[in-house]
């Protein structure tokens, strides 16, 4: 698994962004609390970008990061699954937004570093009928795997942007079962051993295994 190495990898005026829902704004703001809550309100700023400023300021550089729902639940759909991502970044590509979502062709032009998560109902996986469908929707291993591959093959069309992709969220284990747990685990280790090793701009974040301690759900201590 390749680690975004910021030295050698990224430049020093470059432009992240960091696609996400509800989770992600979570961390975005660094917490739930009223009072982080109020003071992104009245500052326009996150804690996250708050962090880079302070970073920037010691290390002498000029990382910007923005931050954004995707897709929106208006006019896409509250939905961010393998299929949605290869279903806005492939299936539809091209220079003008897809029922409102930025396009990689539209996203590569202003950002050097795309980072993008999923929801945690990612994990909700469907058993496999061996009917693998890149054009399907059901969550199921033969069709993420599908979905994903289409997108790393989108990805190297673009050498000069990197992709940052944070492993799918864990479940806790009365909100799940052994055999969607396993699958999940199963989904996210070839994502890192095999997936993401085939290209030179895609990059890993382990958020699952931080989430599981490598276990099959997700640490109680976390939820």
């Amino acid at each position: 698994m390749k680690q975004l190495n910021e030295k050698k990898e990224l430049k020093k005026n470059c432009r992240i962004i960091f696609l996400h829902h509800s989770t992600g704004r979570i961390i975005s703001n660094g917490g739930k609390s009223r009072i982080r809550i109020l003071s992104r309100l009245l500052m326009q700023k996150t804690f996250v970008s708050n962090w880079f400023t302070h970073y920037n300021k010691l290390n002498k550089t000029k990382y910007k990061i923005d931050e954004y729902y995707f897709p929106k639940s208006k006019t896409y759909g509250w939905n961010n699954y393998p299929y949605d991502y290869y279903n806005i970044w492939v299936k539809n590509a091209g220079n003008k937004d897809y029922k409102k979502e930025p396009t990689l062709e539209i996203l590569t032009k202003k950002y050097d570093l795309i980072i993008f998560k999923h929801c945690f109902p990612v994990s909700t996986i469907l058993e496999d009928i061996n009917k693998p469908d890149i054009e399907s929707s059901e969550k199921r291993l033969e069709n993420y795997k599908l979905q994903y591959l289409a997108l790393r093959s989108k990805f190297q069309e673009y050498p000069n942007t990197k992709f940052l992709l944070w492993t799918g969220p864990a479940m806790v284990e009365s909100q799940t079962n052994k055999e969607q747990a396993t699958a999940a685990k199963s989904f996210f280790d070839w994502v890192k051993n095999e997936w993401c090793t085939q290209t030179d701009n895609i990059f890993i974040w382990d958020f699952y295994h931080l989430e599981t301690d490598g276990a099959l759900y997700m640490n109680p201590e976390f939820a």
